[in-house]
């Protein structure tokens, strides 16, 4: 199994978005993309402990990188990448609802945002191991396959009641135009007959 090291190597060293922006600073620099990689993430690191605006810069760094793959995803004609990223958003939506509720409490450990950085970052990672892939398959699938039939009803139950609410409120709509109409036609036959009267007498 090959190491830590040797991960990251291979990632800076393939063709992505990051390893193509490190080669560029790398060009101009003379650093080596390694060491570029590796003082990029520990400046982040320490900005997620200590800097302004940590929980802006993590939710950035889980959304940017899988939009932009995402995007490439849905232009290419092969469908196997589209899977592995439409896995990341179903588990980073959830995690999204759970973190709602938790962050309230969590937020206040100087490690959090480290923690949840670290954790977007495993569940993006271009392995077949990362977070994503495990947690759907571990827990999310099951539990859809489990109460799929289940969600189903409720969701065409909601949409059958939705449909026939909004079919009522148009009916509705419509008859009080109907009906104000009606009564403005009253009105300005009223208003005719009473000046036609007027006129005869004078």
């Amino acid at each position: 199994m090959p190491s830590l090291r040797e991960r990251l190597q291979a990632f800076i060293n393939g063709d992505n978005l990051m390893a193509n922006m490190l080669g560029k600073v790398e060009a101009r620099t003379g650093i080596k993309k390694y060491y570029l990689a590796t003082g990029s993430f520990c400046s982040m690191g320490l900005y997620l402990v200590f800097g302004y605006g940590a929980s802006l810069l993590c939710n950035l760094i889980g959304f940017i990188y899988p939009a932009y793959c995402s995007v490439k995803a849905i232009e290419s004609p092969d469908k196997k990448d589209d899977t592995i990223w439409l896995t990341y958003w179903v588990v980073y939506g959830i995690f999204s609802v759970v973190e709602f509720f938790s962050d309230i409490f969590l937020f206040w450990f100087p490690l959090y945002y480290v923690g949840k950085c670290v954790f977007l970052l495993w569940c993006m990672a271009p392995f077949t191991w990362n977070g994503s892939r495990l947690l759907y398959n571990r827990f999310i699938r099951p539990f859809f396959l489990k109460h799929q039939q289940a969600v189903d009803s409720v969701i065409n139950d909601l949409s059958e009641q939705a449909l026939s609410t909004a079919e009522t409120v148009t009916r509705e709509v419509l008859h009080t135009l109907a009906s104000s109409k009606v009564l403005q036609s009253a009105g300005g036959t009223k208003q005719a007959a009473t000046s036609s009267s007027h006129t005869e007498q004078q």
